[in-house]
């Protein structure tokens, strides 16, 4: 049965199917927590193990016929293993924010004290955010970066954990542009007698390649999406060098918060890991961190407020409220209108309802995948204030929007074949 034959059996859903491969392929993708998965990647997750059930784990299932997706978690687990150098990883979880769930359940009793990064700082929700499961079911209490730099104050973060004793300490984030020092979130977390998570979701790839300390060995359990930059499907990871805690682990992923686990994307997740573990992937990783940091610097250039000054990762963050009187919704807007995606995203401290917000995120992994460097995103950076600059102005920005087009046209998707 060819695409064509497929599509015609839904055209309703395939048509907006279709028209997503088009945005795609039209846009400069810069959402920090976006890519673009290889074809093998994509092929493994639309394959026939869509259709098997398999409760359990390799070798325990609930369910027969289960030989195969047996062999095909074992892989996936074993590359895991090998691509963070750890002793054990789950490979079940769902999402991030899943695997954080059944990673906290694997060390809090409800009730317990969970101190994280807050959402306005760069944290995530699922790190004892009010509305989210980890704020509801524990009693919570978030750590900020400084005022004046927007950095991580090690200091004053253990100031606050004497003061608060929480049983885990969450560190990693969603919008922070700098290292985490996860040494000193390991003596935080040993002075008050704490568990200490690491989320790297965002930054897995770089510590996959060594463009990143590793948590590994100095965190009790990290965990991870599967996206992202590892540039693999959507979905979560756990890993953890604790074999008590791996045990604890597994059942709080199955049966503790999820059933059947998703043989099809734990398919895509072993390709994506088999990825990492070349040459090329390592390659690709310093290709992103240099393209984040020429495009930062150029908008500092440009006189806007980048946070922190720049970046030592993949993303960051644009005030440009301040730079430019425009909030992060109306740029996250006008952007999109010349095929620029980005995510409008609160700043520390920010004035701006979230909704609304007074910055932007942007991050480079993406577009490095389709072959942007340094050049590129600088460009980039300039269509992106060329846009802001001319935001009332039509004319302008329909020539702008033919000309970012062009570009990401020169640079096509890796789906050549299924068009």
């Amino acid at each position: 049965m060819t695409v064509k034959s497929v599509c015609m059996e839904d055209e309703e859903v395939f048509s907006a199917i279709e028209n997503e491969r088009k945005r795609q392929e039209d846009s400069t993708e810069l959402i920090a927590s976006e890519n673009f998965v290889s074809l093998a990647v994509l092929k493994a997750q639309g394959s026939v193990l869509t259709n098997k059930y398999a409760e359990g784990y390799p070798g325990k299932r609930y369910y027969g016929g289960c030989l195969n997706v047996d062999r095909v978690e074992e892989i996936a687990r074993e590359r895991a293993k090998e691509l963070f150098h750890c002793r054990f990883a789950n490979v079940q979880p769902y999402s991030g924010s899943t695997a954080n769930m059944a990673a906290i359940r694997s060390v809090l009793n409800p009730g317990d004290k969970i101190m994280g990064m807050s959402v306005n700082g760069g944290g995530h929700l699922s790190h004892g955010y009010s509305l989210s499961f980890s704020g509801r079911d524990y009693v919570s209490q978030s750590y900020d970066v400084d005022k004046d730099t927007f950095l991580l104050d090690y200091d004053a973060i253990l100031r606050q954990a004497r003061e608060f004793r929480p049983k885990l300490i969450v560190c990693g984030a969603s919008a922070y542009s700098r290292r985490i020092d996860f040494k000193a979130f390991r003596k935080i977390a040993d002075d008050v007698g704490a568990y200490l998570m690491a989320d790297i979701a965002h930054i897995a790839g770089l510590v996959a390649s060594g463009e990143h300390e590793s948590p590994i060995g100095i965190a009790d359990i990290v965990t991870s999406t599967t996206h992202k930059t590892l540039r693999g499907p959507r979905g979560g990871l756990i890993l953890t060098n604790d074999e008590e805690l791996a045990k604890k682990i597994d059942k709080n992923v199955f049966p503790g918060i999820q059933g059947g686990p998703l043989e099809h994307v734990i398919a895509a997740k072993a390709v994506a890991f088999g990825e990492g573990l070349k040459k090329e992937y390592q390659d690709y990783i310093h290709q992103v961190v240099l393209n984040a940091k020429a495009m930062a610097k150029e908008f500092v250039k440009m006189g806007y407020k980048v946070l922190t000054g720049g970046t030592d990762n993949h993303l960051f963050l644009i005030d440009v409220l301040s730079s430019r009187g425009i909030t992060g919704m109306e740029a996250q807007k006008l952007l999109e209108s010349v095929h620029i995606t980005a995510n409008r995203n609160s700043i520390p401290f920010d004035t701006q309802k979230p909704y609304i917000s007074s910055g932007i995120r942007i991050g480079t992994p993406a577009m490095t995948t389709r072959g942007f460097k340094e050049k590129e995103f600088i460009k980039i950076a300039h269509y992106i204030d060329e846009a802001i600059q001319n935001k009332d102005d039509r004319k302008a920005l329909s020539s702008l929007d033919e000309e970012v087009v062009k570009l990401n046209h020169s640079f096509p998707l890796p789906y050549e074949e299924i068009k």
